[in-house]
This record gives structure tokens, sequence and C-alpha cells, in this order.
């Protein structure tokens, strides 16, 4: 008997996801607020809810990937505790939360679900738009052991690696851990590229040399920022597509609030968070929309403002 998913959100990386659901055998019941969204579900073989509440309806799995942490407590507690989700689906559905979002909402809404008798994980998502489209996504799970297990057939055909971090909001930490990491080392990546090309040397040459030496790292490897070093990358596409500046600092000011409830310094995180931010107001015009590997422009920027 084929398994029904109630999908819940539809942006870049949510559309992807769901089709992917519906490659791999399961009947996929989506809802987004975009009727472009919506559409384009519809044509990857997603049939459309009328709403949330709709989708959920007998659902065997609730996967959501939504924007922040306030929709994803709105969606499933609701404003008052009464008219969120879990008040409407079976008590039999697993959900699934792919939303990056503080860890303690992740928990606020696991606590919710346990008084209601409904399993829920936490599970954040890494390596963007293409992974999503590809299916290759790496799921950082938080939840308890039996729930991640039966998380795993709904995860297989959107992700190629799968990870349980702890119990509930464990994901978020491994996910803002890893989104930290990816800001500083991009900044990191830009800076030197554009001190090279300062100082006359070719990107694709000077790439190439770092990718065989101590400073090589995912951003060179996969996500060089320098336009027209590397094919398919935002960066070779005026920056389009991809993650963008906004959700980069997004990511980075739930790293900030991490480590504030923690006493954790994070300076780097902290200097990284700042770039970006500077970053997103440059060159006269919002760059929030932008791939964050558009962090070139800044350096590039600031050297012929000098």
């Amino acid at each position: 008997m084929t398994q029904k998913v109630a999908f819940i959100g539809l942006g870049n990386m949510g559309g992807g996801m769901a089709a992917n659901l519906v490659k791999g055998g399961f009947e996929v019941r989506a809802f987004d607020l975009s009727p472009a969204a919506q559409a384009h579900a519809k044509e990857e073989g997603c049939s459309i809810a009328a709403s949330a509440a709709d989708a959920v309806v007998g659902a065997d799995y609730v996967v959501s990937m939504l924007p922040n942490g306030a929709i994803v407590e709105g969606v499933y507690i609701g404003s008052d505790g009464t008219d969120g989700l879990l008040n409407v689906m079976p008590k039999t559905a697993l959900i699934l939360d792919c939303s990056t979002i503080a860890p303690d909402s992740a928990r606020r809404v696991g606590a919710a679900a346990e008084k209601a008798g409904i399993r829920f994980v936490d599970a954040p998502v890494s390596g963007g738009v293409a992974a999503a489209a590809a299916g290759t996504l790496a799921f950082m799970v938080g939840g308890v052991e039996s729930s991640f297990e039966a998380a795993k057939i709904v995860l297989q055909p959107m992700g190629s690696n799968i990870f349980r971090a702890g119990d509930v909001g464990a994901g978020q930490v491994a996910k803002i851990c890893n989104n930290m990491l990816l800001a500083i080392h991009m900044t990191g990546t830009a800076e030197a590229l554009q001190l090279g090309m300062d100082n006359g040397l070719d990107p694709a040459v000077l790439s190439n040399i770092m990718l065989k030496s101590s400073g090589c790292n995912w951003s060179l490897q996969k996500y060089n920022p320098v336009p027209g070093v590397m094919e398919g990358v935002p960066a070779s596409k005026d920056y389009q597509g991809g993650f963008m500046v906004d959700l980069m600092l997004k990511d980075l000011g739930l790293a900030m609030e991490a480590s504030l409830s923690s006493r954790s310094s994070i300076p780097m995180g902290a200097a990284a968070r700042n770039l970006f931010n500077l970053h997103k107001h440059s060159a006269g015009e919002d760059q929030g929309k932008k791939d964050f590997s558009s962090i070139q422009k800044f350096y590039t920027g600031n050297k012929k403002s000098s």
C-alpha cells in the first residue's frame, strides 16, 4: 500500500524534495501559499491540497520546509495551541521538519507533538538547491532513535547522507554549526582569491593551486565564488539561484543566539555575520536575494572604491 506524505513548503528547496518523494514511490499531497510553487509541484506528480490542514488528512508522514521558527511553530502548534496541525493530523503520523530554525523552536514543537502523542524529528538539510533537486541532500536529524529509524524511509529518496545528531533540537544545532563554518570558509576563500587577483594572479590558476594545497575547502571544490572559474555555480550565473545572502544571515543569527545561550565564543562566526551584513547593503542596493557566494563582490567593490 502506497504511503502518504503531506509536504508543506514548496520553495526552492521544498519543491525538489517533494518531487523526489514522488519518484521514490510516495503519494505526496502538497501545500504552499505560492500558486506558482503549487503548479510546479503538480507538474512533478504531487496532488495539491487546499490548505496545510487538508494536506495532512490521512498522512503517514508530514514533511515541512518553512522559512523560520515562528512559522513552523504557528503551523504545528497554532496561535493558542488548539489551531495547529497537531490537532488535526493522524496520531500515527511522523513529522519531519526540515526547516532551519532555532534549536529551542524545534524543541517546543517536539514537546507539543509528544504531548499530542505524535512522533517528531527535526531534520534540517545541507547541500543547496541543486542537491535538493538531485536527491543528494545531507540530513542532520534530531529525535529519539526509533523516530530517526522510521524517518529514514522518507529521507532516503531526498538525500544521500543521513545522520542522527542526537535528541530533538540536535539536528538544528548541527545545521547551525555547519552553516557558520560554511560562511567562514566562503568569506575566507573570497578574500584570498581577491588578494591573488589584486596582485595579478588568474583566479582559476590560484584556485587550482589552493585546491591541491592546504587551503583546499568545499567553497573552492564545489562553489567557487569568482565568476567564470567554475561552470554551473551561482557565481557564473550572476549569483542567481543557490542559497541567498538573506538565508545565510538568518543562519548566522541563529548561531549567535545559540552562542549566547551556551556562552560559546564564536569570533569568526561573528566576523562572517558582520561581513555578510555589510555585503547585503553594499553597492547601493540590497544584495540579500543573491547567492551567498556573492560575498566576492564585497571584496571587489571595496577594491574599486579605494
